[in-house]
């Protein structure tokens, strides 16, 4: 591996044993075998080294998860509604129990993202991660819910991507009280089709 690749990795690592708020220039240093000077050179600040790293780690996990969400998409029947309320609780529940091995990631993210407010580059790098997620989603659902046009798509994904944070903050500061994926889809069900029965 070259330094960039050094200092992603050795950023990654610090991420989870340190967060981003708590990790420094020399660690990264001390965690990549690199050198201070590369930092700058390669991704020119610490930040913008650090929000490189929570991408690249979010991508790893997506890569993950989609391997392990793949079956759902072939599923029999894909176009029942039945079908599709029972995909999406099941993906959701394997979304939240993926969320214990991140949380560290996850905390991360909410640093960075507040440090998006005070540097741009920070900001850019998040803004260009959150539409490769987008594009991402977008054929996701076009293979989970093929009866929806792509204008439809793209805007259940930013729904998606509204919905997740929110569902993470639950689940870090409260795990037992955060919502499952079986109560998701019962949420989902009644608000578009009103109570269900008892």
């Amino acid at each position: 591996m070259g330094h960039r690749e050094d200092l992603l990795a050795g950023a990654k690592r610090c991420l989870y044993e340190r967060g981003y708020g708590r990790t420094t220039a020399r660690d990264i240093v001390a965690a990549s075998g690199t050198n201070l000077g590369s930092i700058g050179y390669h991704f020119g600040s610490k930040d913008a080294l650090l929000t490189a790293a929570i991408i690249d780690s979010f991508a790893e996990w997506g890569a993950e998860l989609d391997a392990v969400m793949g079956s759902l998409t072939t599923a029999a029947d894909a176009d029942s509604e039945a079908d599709w309320f029972e995909r999406f609780e099941h993906a959701c529940t394997l979304l939240i129990e993926s969320f214990d091995g991140h949380r560290a990631l996850w905390v991360s993210a909410v640093e960075a993202f507040a440090q998006a407010e005070h540097i741009p580059e920070v900001r850019r790098q998040l803004s260009a991660s959150l539409e490769e997620t987008r594009e991402g989603l977008v054929e996701v659902l076009e293979r989970f819910a093929s009866h929806v046009s792509s204008r439809t798509a793209r805007t259940s994904a930013s729904l998606l991507i509204a919905l997740l944070p929110g569902l993470a903050l639950q689940w870090l500061l409260d795990p037992e009280r955060a919502p499952t994926g079986e109560e998701l889809g019962h949420a989902l069900r009644e608000l578009l089709h009103g109570p269900s029965g008892p």
